[in-house]
């Protein structure tokens, strides 16, 4: 089982205006809170945000080696165009919008959207 995930952010408070809203909608609940970090919680597993001092750079490159995306699941394509439709207001915006929400195939129905700081998620329905 994953234990955490930590990503490394130019702007905590974009960050945490985008990732936490997201997350919490997902059912995530805030977890830890400190000077330069966020995390939000579901069962065992945590997801950090951090401005770390160390940070070289000011946008993450999906298309570059590391992380190109984290995958979530959504409960059904009500959901899934709730979250599509609220997106914008939270700094995400609609990849792929030409084939959405078949861009990974035509039995795959899913959201790909990207933050202002090139952090990429993909939304899974689990019901059509």
């Amino acid at each position: 089982m994953l234990h955490h995930i930590e990503l490394w952010v130019p702007d905590l408070g974009r960050a945490v205006r985008a990732w936490g809203w997201l997350l919490e909608r997902l059912g995530y609940a805030p977890y830890q809170d400190w000077p330069d970090g966020r995390s939000w919680r579901l069962g065992e597993t945590y997801l950090v945000v951090e401005q770390s001092p160390a940070l070289v750079g000011d946008r993450h490159d999906r298309l570059r080696p590391g992380l190109n995306h984290l995958a979530f699941h959504v409960a059904s394509r009500t959901e899934l165009d709730a979250l599509v439709e609220e997106a914008p207001a939270y700094g995400w915006s609609l990849l792929f919008a030409d084939r959405h929400p078949y861009a990974g195939g035509p039995e795959h129905c899913a959201a790909y959207l990207e933050n202002g700081d090139g952090f990429e998620v993909e939304l899974v329905a689990k019901e059509t």
